[in-house]
């Protein structure tokens, strides 16, 4: 079930990024996504992503460029520009939710889905 969610996650942001719809929610997903990565396989395993294991460079660098689309929003080429929504959701508030939603989507899907490996 988490892998399915998780999947669930990455493609929902996905879309939300390349429509350049709801741009803050789509960073807050990349934001989830990549902090639950971070927190269960790669923060042990060094810096880089080369290192065996994979390291948690890349990881973080996907989970800050999350908050910053999602502080800047997307652009005049957007379904939120288009829909006169994209001065609602940049600067703060679109760090907010960015930042927000996806720290609270990093908390609750481990404590829903994730149990340690036995053994």
């Amino acid at each position: 079930m988490q892998a399915w969610l998780a999947s669930l996650t990455e493609v929902g942001a996905g879309a939300f990024l390349a429509l350049g719809l709801l741009t803050p929610f789509g960073g807050a997903g990349v934001v989830g996504t990549m902090t639950v990565a971070w927190m269960i396989n790669h923060r042990t395993n060094g810096f880089f992503i080369f290192r065996p294991g994979e390291g948690w460079e890349y990881v973080m660098t996907l989970l800050f460029c999350g908050v910053a689309i999602g502080t800047v929003g997307p652009g005049r080429w957007s379904l939120d520009h288009a829909l006169g929504i994209d001065d609602e959701l940049i600067g703060a508030s679109g760090l907010l939710v960015a930042a927000g939603a996806g720290g609270l989507g990093a908390d609750a899907l481990p404590a829903a889905f994730w149990r340690p490996p036995s053994g």
